[in-house]
């Protein structure tokens, strides 16, 4: 039986990821330090609370044979306000994690990228030939790790880069304690169970209804996608990169509407203003990972995604 090390584990992305790995019969260690995930959300696995600048105690304690890489702060808001913290932990901490892998021999990492790496789309679609040019700290401190990863030689590695994580566990096991959201689905949730309104921010955009759109992707697809590349490494599969979503966009009033209809509650929203550096549009082009993993969401549907996504609240 092989073990993985999934840090940040007890998070939105990496609990469903543990839990499929549990599922399939990897033994896993889960090593987390709480301050955005929730232990609640482990179901399955060794789980250490712990810091990523002390993850070397993990490699000498157990013998690991891959590692999934999830603990990162992901707002894009708060990395531009607090940039130093979003470097240190996302940059800074990735660091002595492959420090350690280096150290002890561990060669196979799956690492959890993201979408804000590519800043604004020269086209849309995007695909992986798009150029790397973030916007933010955030999207910066990743793709810096992308880099260091394209130099190391010890470490082969396949960076996943996600469009927009949403959705919830389809069998309603892990329930969602993020304690802050950044994305729209969750924000919506909450918006109705603290009977709130929800802020739109920014209706002029050259759109067909002129609000955002955005390429929305079921956390148990991406679960699966992260199985298949753990498999491909496995097998012997050199480093790559790939993008993960539906390849299909919707845009804010459309997921209020759709959420409407599913949930068969009336969402109070207001206008706001436009957020700095939102583009207008942002799919992603994920045939490259269709094709090299033999990845397919079994979850593109918006209405899935919505009704899971409220099926996770706790």
């Amino acid at each position: 039986m092989q073990t993985i090390l999934v840090t940040g584990g007890a998070g939105f992305i990496g609990s469903s990821v543990n839990l499929l790995l549990n599922e399939a019969g990897f033994k896993t260690i889960v090593y987390d330090n709480l301050s955005r995930g929730d232990s609640r959300s482990v179901k399955g696995g060794l789980f250490i609370e712990g810091d990523l600048f002390d993850i070397e105690s993990v490699f000498k304690e157990h013998k690991i044979d891959a590692v999934m890489h999830f603990a990162a702060f992901t707002d894009v808001g708060e990395s531009v306000q607090h940039p130093l913290l979003y470097y240190k932990n996302n940059f800074v901490g990735t660091l002595a994690l492959l420090e350690a892998m280096e150290k002890h021999n561990v060669d196979k990492l799956i690492f959890s990228s993201t979408a804000a790496v590519y800043g604004i789309p020269t086209q849309v679609p995007i695909n992986e030939s798009a150029p790397i040019n973030p916007i933010n700290p955030y999207g910066h401190s990743k793709a810096m790790i992308e880099q260091v990863l394209s130099d190391l030689k010890s470490v082969r590695s396949i960076r996943l880069r996600y469009f927009n994580a949403a959705g919830g566990d389809p069998h309603g096991i892990i329930k969602n304690y993020k304690k802050k959201e950044n994305n729209l689905i969750p924000i919506l949730l909450n918006s109705l169970k603290n009977n709130s309104q929800l802020v739109v921010f920014g209706d002029d955009y050259n759109t067909p209804d002129k609000t955002c759109i955005r390429d929305y992707i079921h956390v148990a697809d991406l679960a699966q996608a992260h199985l298949l590349a753990l498999d491909a490494l496995m097998q012997g599969a050199p480093s790559a990169f790939y993008n993960l979503g539906n390849g299909k966009g919707y845009s804010v009033l459309e997921v209020i509407e759709t959420a409407e209809k599913v949930l068969k509650r009336p969402i109070s929203y207001q206008i706001g203003p436009r957020r700095p550096g939102d583009p207008a549009v942002l799919t992603a082009d994920s045939r490259k990972a269709i094709q090299a993993l033999n990845w397919k969401p079994r979850f593109p549907e918006l209405e899935k995604i919505i009704l899971d996504a409220s099926k996770a609240l706790p």
